[in-house]
């Protein structure tokens, strides 16, 4: 059996080498957590459903022009990914009142806010992920002006873009949490989306009667977790619906049956100092 390099192992997912120089190889486990690793769990089949979901919608992302770290699907649990300098931020952007958001500032959850709002955390699990001010981020060298600059632009264009994608599907996208990192290739460097996006870190409630389809599910004691990931990677087209399954069952019986099709991709950037 191939024995491989772990290189990092984190709440959701590991990092293993990659086959290729700048490369590394990213799987995604069904272990989910919740308020700073006070509450964990399984969600079965979750790793599965967040690589197909991710993997569709970075490719997607690229097809407009946002560079991202993936690279192609390796299996049902892993993608290929290039090898990145993690900046240590969270970048959370929210288009409506929930969680912790809603907590901090008394404002009902579920309300509009008048403008896409972005805060920045500081990725550490012992202070708790704090807030963090962008004059913060630069004081402590965490990311440069710039970089900051290229974060805040890169994340509001993908909230537009996965805004109205999801709308298409029946999805009001509430808020979402992403990473970026440093590319580095040859004399040059570039910022790029890293990490994933999936339930696991967007809060996605349905259009029509605003029910939870996310991890919320799970910290909220909601139920129905799988079914509600299930759900959204079906929305997507990323897994079959019951009735495809069915038929697919079917046709196990009976050979002769015209197979599914794949995606693609692009990239972006920046010179280094």
């Amino acid at each position: 059996m191939n024995r491989r390099t772990p290189i990092y192992e984190g709440k959701a997912k590991q990092l293993f080498e990659g086959p290729e120089p700048g490369t590394l190889i990213q799987h995604f486990k069904d272990d989910a957590t919740a308020f700073n690793n006070a509450k964990k769990g399984v969600i079965n089949g979750k790793g599965v459903i967040n690589n197909r979901i991710s993997e569709y919608l970075m490719l997607k992302l690229a097809d407009i022009g946002i560079p991202t770290h993936f690279i192609r699907t390796l299996n049902m649990r892993e993608q290929l990914v290039k090898a990145v300098e993690i900046i240590p931020l969270e970048v959370i952007v929210r288009n409506v009142a929930a969680g912790s958001f809603s907590q901090r500032f008394g404002i009902e959850e579920g309300s509009a806010l008048p403008y896409p709002i972005i805060e920045f955390c500081l990725k550490n699990d012992k202070l708790g992920d704090p807030i963090v001010a962008p004059e913060i981020v630069v004081a402590f060298q965490w990311a440069q002006p710039s970089e900051l600059e290229d974060i805040t632009a890169l994340a509001l264009r993908i909230n537009d873009f996965l805004s109205g994608l999801l709308l298409g599907v029946g999805l009001k996208l509430i808020d979402f949490k992403i990473e970026f990192g440093r590319h580095y290739e040859g004399n040059t460097v570039q910022v790029i989306l890293a990490d994933e996006i999936s339930p696991d870190c967007c809060r996605l409630w349905d259009t029509k009667t605003g029910e939870k389809m996310d991890k919320d599910r799970f910290r909220r004691d909601l139920g129905k977790v799988e079914e509600a990931y299930r759900e959204v990677a079906r929305r997507l087209g990323v897994l079959p619906s019951e009735t495809s399954e069915a038929e697919s069952a079917a046709t196990k019986k009976k050979p002769q049956q015209k197979k599914r099709p794949t995606f693609k991709l692009s990239t972006v950037k920046k010179k280094r100092k």
